[in-house]
C-alpha cells in the first residue's frame, strides 16, 4: 500500500490457518497493529476457547501496539491484560451489541467496567438501524462523564454515516476495510473514509 492506515487490526482468530506465515511476514507491515482473537459469542472464527485465544494473543503480544479483548472476556483473559500492561501494550476493551444500541447510561456503565479492567480505550460497536440508535451512540461519545478514550461505530443501515459522524464527534479509532467495503453492514473502505475527509 502506498498509504497504509495509521493502524492495522490483525484478527488472529480468522488468521489461525496461516498463523506461522503471519509471524514471518509481520515485519512487512508499515504501520503498528492491534491484535484480537474474537470470542465465538461475538463473531469470532474457529470456535476458540478463552484459553486458546489467550495463548494466541500472547504469542503476538510483544509485537503489537494494542490488544483488543471483549468486555465479556476480560475476567477470563485478565492474566493476558496484566501481561500487556507490563509490556506497555495498550489495552482496548470492546463491547459489541449486534441487535441494538443501549441507552447512553448503559454504555457508560460498560465503559466504567472496561476502565476497571485496565482499558486505555473503550471500543463500542452497536446496531444503528434507526436515528434513535445512532443518537444514543452520539450521546454516549460526547458524554463528559466517560473519562476514557472511546472508539465508537455503528453497524446496520446507518452504520456508514455513523462512522463519519462519530469520527467527527471524537471517536479515537475508525475501523475500515483495506480495499472493498467488507461484509460488516455499514463498514466503509479506507478509500471511502479518506474521500470523506476522515484521517485514517
Amino acid at each position: 500500500m502506498r498509504r497504509p492506515p495509521d493502524l492495522f487490526e490483525l484478527r488472529l482468530d480468522c488468521l489461525l490457518p496461516t498463523i506461522a506465515q503471519l509471524e514471518d511476514k509481520l515485519a512487512r507491515l508499515r504501520a503498528p497493529f492491534v491484535i484480537t482473537a474474537r470470542s465465538p459469542q461475538e463473531g469470532g472464527a474457529n470456535a476458540l476457547s478463552s484459553r486458546e485465544r489467550g495463548n494466541l494473543l500472547s504469542r503476538f503480544l510483544s509485537d503489537a501496539q494494542y490488544v483488543d479483548v471483549e468486555l465479556r472476556s476480560a475476567v477470563a483473559l485478565r492474566s493476558l491484560l496484566r501481561l500487556a500492561e507490563q509490556r506497555k501494550v495498550k489495552r482496548i476493551i470492546s463491547y459489541h451489541n449486534f441487535k441494538a444500541t443501549p441507552p447512553a447510561r448503559v454504555l457508560l456503565t460498560k465503559a466504567r467496567a472496561a476502565e476497571a479492567h485496565g482499558a486505555n480505550i473503550f471500543k463500542v460497536a452497536t446496531r444503528t438501524d434507526t436515528p434513535v440508535q445512532l443518537a444514543r451512540l452520539l450521546d454516549f461519545i460526547t458524554n463528559e462523564n466517560v473519562g476514557l478514550a472511546v472508539s465508537a461505530m455503528g453497524i446496520g443501515r446507518l452504520g456508514a454515516i455513523s462512522r463519519v459522524l462519530l469520527a467527527r464527534a471524537g471517536s479515537v479509532l475508525i475501523y475500515a476495510s483495506i480495499d472493498e467495503p467488507s461484509d460488516i453492514e455499514g463498514q466503509l473502505s479506507l478509500k471511502q473514509l479518506r474521500a470523506l475527509g476522515i484521517k485514517c
